[in-house]
Parts: structure tokens; sequence; C-alpha cells
């Protein structure tokens, strides 16, 4: 089913745990406390929990840095503030004190960042053993954590983390104790080694079961080592509990430099990471030891780009009916490229990305070259690989009015709120464009401006929706617009992707959503294509395979590993290296020779072929239908 875009907005979003929990999205937790605490000047031999009563400002700050990110989920400075540990520091008495003020401290950073942060209360291990492998009875330990909770819930908790726990006796008397007091939701998050297991050799999916028994209600790990091996833990844990699983990794494995730890994994590394364990099914996310608001900020913009900031109600188009008086225009009469999709003919398209500058003319004599080779269309990125080009509808505009060519508009959610993209899309019809291709779009990291914000307000699913009930003559508001646009609506596919299932169930949602063609990401595996094509047959959903002339041994291998669902097969590597022995023209040669075989076997799988001009080279596109 379409996942819809639809939310109420006179209400708050909740942001309490237990909502965020039940609202089936990913969220981000914060990141280390302690490191962030030791950065600022307080070292090991200070007790960082009594800072919430000496310092409070800076810990209440720390926590602002953290919602500041986009942390969603801020944990309390407590882990280890239970009496056994701080009696060390002569500060037992102080337990609930302590507890309290922590809580009452993460919650008025909450507040400052305009209240869209929960907050819950962090617990950590006795430091002690506890039966049958120590002296302390599990009634003990649970009267312990007790006091600890009770502090917690004092200050306005919504909810608990119990968290980096080897042990799993110890980890039951502290959601006992929880469980005692409140019945406020509880995350419990186990730590395992380099070799995948706990300190007592419990390996992830034991433990999994184990807590879904116990009744806990999120399941992670945290701490003790870097993002690949809590991803290697995440994928094992999802497919033992129907429970909402959490990683907080550390910032890669601690190197001791003089008489500190230094984690060295960068921003980039660990948002990277938490995208992976995303797709492997965790539903938390976010970082432990060495991590730092820069980290979850990093993380936060990737989540983003995978997940759309507001909450989604699944619509299908079925239940879309449009007002009285209004019908919806069929695909053969929506456009030309429209026309011919619907009476089954081939259709052919080039992508021409449009200029850096202010100048249109080189992208329009461009065009021209296209029309006169009996082109149908041409394909118009919007801000493709994160770069700052030339609007994509003005673009298109200037190609229909001066070339006389029609135009498949690119269209992504990164850059626009729902608003923004309600008024791009309404004026562009109104100035005649017909044909949009919708796509979520590339993180703001892979282009120039790493910094730049990125909105993904919707994602492609939820803009394909909005499209949908636009050519129904709705409004997102299901108000009628006085008449139905008649927008040709296509949706991007990934033949390639590495993750099958979650391409096609992704896919299976855009055709519920109201797709009416779809465009494949460049193909160099026919085998692989004609796999894909059996399994999304049942969709009856036109298909345009997208195909990419290689012009250079470099461009092969840069395409092969550094975009992202781009899968070159070694045989065309291997053919390109050949070439390339021979010069910069024999290269070219065999990347068109490779382009155009590719363009003779697809077209008979497909209805349509879209073929990039490669660095704008229009030329060595017209040389693959020749």
């Amino acid at each position: 089913m379409g996942g819809d875009f639809f939310w109420d907005d006179t209400q708050p979003m909740p942001t309490d745990f237990r909502s965020l929990i039940a609202d089936g999205r990913v969220h981000v937790f914060d990141g280390a406390m302690g490191t962030m605490l030791y950065g600022k000047g307080f070292f090991l031999n200070v007790c960082y929990d009594e800072l919430n009563l000496k310092q409070p400002r800076l810990v209440q700050e720390v926590h602002a840095e953290y919602v500041r990110a986009g942390a969603e989920i801020l944990e309390t400075n407590t882990f280890g503030a239970n009496p056994l540990k701080l009696n060390s520091y002569g500060l037992a008495d102080d337990t609930e004190k302590i507890n309290r003020t922590a809580a009452e401290l993460a919650r008025a950073a909450a507040a400052g960042g305009g209240g869209r942060a929960s907050v819950v209360g962090a617990i950590g291990p006795l430091g002690i053993r506890i039966e049958p492998f120590g002296p302390t009875s599990q009634a003990e330990a649970q009267a312990l954590f007790a006091r600890q909770v009770q502090g917690l819930l004092a200050g306005g908790v919504d909810g608990f983390v119990l968290e980096t726990f080897s042990d799993m006796q110890e980890m039951h008397a502290a959601l006992n104790a929880v469980r005692a007091a409140t019945d406020l939701p509880v995350a419990c998050q186990m730590t395992i080694g380099t070799d995948g297991l706990t300190y007592y050799g419990t390996d992830p999916e034991t433990f999994t079961k184990q807590l879904t028994a116990w009744g806990a209600d999120v399941i992670g790990v945290n701490c003790s080592v870097g993002p690949a091996g809590v991803l290697e833990a995440v994928e094992k844990m999802v497919k033992a509990t129907d429970k909402p699983i959490s990683a907080q990794p550390n910032a890669g494995l601690p190197k001791d430099v003089g008489d500190r730890k230094i984690y060295l994994a960068s921003p980039e590394y660990m948002a990277s990471y938490a995208r992976r364990m995303i797709e492997a099914g965790a539903r938390f996310v976010g970082g432990c030891c060495g991590s730092t608001p820069e980290h979850i900020k990093k993380i936060r913009d990737y989540v983003a780009s995978v997940v759309p900031r507001q909450p989604s109600v699944v619509v299908s188009r079925a239940q879309v009916k449009a007002p009285e008086g209004v019908t919806a225009t069929p695909l053969a009469l929506k456009s030309g490229w429209g026309n011919k999709l619907a009476r089954g003919e081939l259709v052919t398209s080039v992508e021409i990305v449009p200029p850096k500058g202010v100048d249109p003319t080189p992208m329009l004599a461009q065009c021209r070259a296209l029309k006169a080779a009996g082109v149908d269309a041409v394909n118009v990125p919007d801000g493709p690989r994160a770069q700052s080009r030339m609007g994509v509808l003005p673009s298109a505009l200037l190609i229909e009015r001066e070339v006389g060519i029609e135009t498949v508009i690119h269209y992504c959610c990164r850059d626009r709120n729902l608003l923004g993209m309600l008024s791009d899309i309404i004026g562009a019809h109104a100035a005649g464009l017909r044909n949009i291709l919708i796509i979520t779009g590339d993180p703001p990291k892979m282009g120039p401006y790493p910094e730049a914000t990125a909105v993904f307000d919707i994602d492609s699913i939820g803009l394909t929706n909005l499209v949908y009930r636009l050519n129904q003559g709705l409004d997102p508001g299901n108000n009628p617009l006085g008449g139905a646009t008649k927008w040709a609506i296509g949706v991007g596919v990934n033949p390639g992707a590495g993750d099958q299932d979650r391409e096609l169930s992704r896919f299976a949602w855009k055709v519920d959503a109201g797709a009416e063609f779809a465009v494949t990401q460049p193909v160099f595996d026919v085998r692989q294509l004609e796999a894909f094509l059996k399994r999304i047959d049942q969709f009856k959903l036109p298909i345009v395979a997208g195909v990419w002339p290689l012009i250079s041994l470099r461009n092969a291998e840069f395409l092969a590993n550094e975009v992202p669902g781009v899968s070159v097969p070694e045989e065309v590597l291997q053919r390109m290296r050949k070439a390339q022995e021979q010069g910069k023209e024999a290269a070219l040669a065999e990347g068109v020779a490779i382009a155009r075989e590719m363009f003779t076997r697809v077209k008979q799988m497909v209805q349509g072929v879209q073929v990039s001009a490669p660095f704008g080279r229009v030329e060595v596109a017209l040389q693959v239908f020749q």
C-alpha cells in the first residue's frame, strides 16, 4: 500500500517514548555523554553523575547540543547513578536526588528545543556480579536499581533504557525494578565483544528471544564494538523477535593515546552504518562511547534520506475518490509520452543535466539535436548527486517552449517541504508540464555542500500519493481543487538494489500510490534486469530501462564503486579495461558498443529506454540509438 503524507498539523507530533515506539518509524537516540563531558575538561576521576548537581548548566547544554543535532531521544546522565557506584564517591544517599535532577535537566533541554525530544532514564550495570556468579542476590540487585528508577520517575522521564548489560540475570533484575514501579516503556540493550557475544558468552539471537519473553518494549545492542559489529548483531536480532530493534555503537574501537582512549570512526562512517542498520531492520539508532553531536547530526541526515520526517498514513489510491463533476484523465490523454506508453509503443528519452550557470543556450542546443533525431522526450534531473544546478522546472519550461520537445521532469523530495512541493507541482502543471518522475533524492553529503540542510518532508511514495490526488482534483487536505491535474506519474526503481525485498516492497507501495510508469537505474547487467522484471510483472506497469554509455574505464569504475544502486558486472569492467589500453577513443567506442547491446536487448523486455548523455555529451547518447 502507498505510504501517504497526511497529518493533523493543528496537533504537535507525539514525542513521548511510547508514541515513538508505536509509530513504526525510525528514530534517533543521542550520543555519548561521558565523551562530551571529558572533552569539556572533566577527567575520569570525576563522578560524571554528580555533575547533574554540581554543573547542571553544563549537563543541560550537552543535552541541548544533541537536540540541535537532531536527536529525538535524550538519555539522562545517569548511566552509573546507582547506589553502589555512587557509594565509591560517598554519594549513595544522593541517589534519588541525582537521578531526579538528571531527568529534569534532560527535560529542560528537550523543552528548549521546542519539546521535540523524548527523555528516557539511562540505567547501567551495578558494577558487581550477582548470583550465581557473585554474592549479591537478584532481590538485592532489584532493590538497588529501584532507587534509581524512583529518582528518574520523579524527574519526569518518558521511559527507560537499560544499557550496556552483559549479564542477562542482572538485566532481568533491572527490568523487574522498572516494571514494579511503572508501566512506562523500556529499551533493554546488551553489549557484545568483537566475537559477537556478551561477556558471559550469550549470542544475540539468544538474548533477543529472552528479552522478548521478559517483555522488553525495545531490544538492542550498544557500546563495546563499533558500527560493523553492531550491524552484524542487528542482522541476527531482527530474525529473533517482532519487537523494535535499537542500535547504538561506539564510534569504532578505541585506540589508546597517552592516558586516554580515542575513538576514530568519523561521523560520515557512523552515519553510513546507521543507514545499513535501518535497512537491516533497526528502528532506533544512535551512538555510544566516542560519539558526539556531529555524529548524531550525520546519522539524522542519513535517516532523513531514507525516512521522511512526517508521520505517514497508509492510503491506497483505490480509496481516493474524485469530487463530484471531476473526471481523472487517462494516461493516453495526458501527454505524447503518456500516449505512447498507454498504446504499448516503445518510448525513447535522453537525460540532459541542467547547466550549473545561468546560460541555458548549450542545454537548448543539445535538446534541438535530440528532437531532430526523433527522440520522444528529454529527461531533466533535479539536482542530481546533490549538485546545485539550474532548477528543473524552469529548465523544462525553457526546453518545451524554445525547442518544442516534451520533457520528463525529475522531482526530488530532498530540498522542499510539503507546501513547497505542492506549489511547484501545481504551478508547473499550469505552465504546461505534464510528465513527472518522482524520486526521494540524494543526501546533501554526496554533493559539494555537505552541510546543506536536507528537508525530506515526505519521500517518493508520499509524493506519488500527493500527485495522484492532484490528478483526482483533490488537495492534500482532501478538498476539491476546482479541477484536476493531468500528470503522467513516474517513479524510480532499482533492479540492482542490494536489498531486493525492500526495493520490491517500496515499488509495490509506489504502484499502489498511483505510479503509471517507472524508470530504472542504469542497466549494465541484462540478466539482473530480466530477473527483476519477472518479480514485478504482477504490477503490469510500463518500465523504462536506463542505459548509460560509458566513456572511459574511470567512468565505469566510478559507477561501479561510488554510485549507490548501480551494479556494473566484472565482465563489463574487463571490456573497458581492455579497450582503455588502446586509448581514450577505443574506450569510448567500447562504452557505446556496450550501451548499444544493452539497448538492443532490453528494448525487447521493456516499454522504453532512457539513455543518459554522459557529461552532457549528447552525441554519445545519440550513437546508442543508431
